[in-house]
């Protein structure tokens, strides 16, 4: 499975509203360490497909969320439980620190 669009627009409907937690990738086109963790956030998409729901929000175009969860820098990683942060991955990490922190959610 894709990473979901997320946009201000479909946020409560996606995140908000999700019945599963949500790992959250605010990013930029303009952004290289977003594009070093883009394949890992791929990745994720597929091996927690059915148990966690990825999602890509493009900061530029989606301003509104990226101040409301007060993201000041990118990659920022948010882990959301019905629109509240579990926790917060900031920069480009290993994936293992991904997974690590996806498993302590779903437990």
């Amino acid at each position: 499975m894709k990473p979901v669009t997320i946009t201000d627009d479909n946020f409560d409907t996606e995140v908000t509203n999700s019945d599963v937690p949500v790992l959250l990738d605010f990013w930029a086109a303009w952004c290289g360490p977003c594009r070093m963790i883009a394949p890992i956030v791929e990745e994720l998409a597929e091996e927690y497909d059915g148990k966690v729901k990825v999602g890509k929000l493009d900061v530029d175009d989606n301003q509104q969320t990226a101040i409301k969860y007060g993201v000041r820098s990118i990659p920022t990683v948010l882990i959301l439980e019905k629109g509240e942060v579990k926790d917060t991955i900031i920069g480009a990490v290993p994936k293992s620190m991904f997974v690590e922190k996806i498993d302590a959610v779903l437990n």
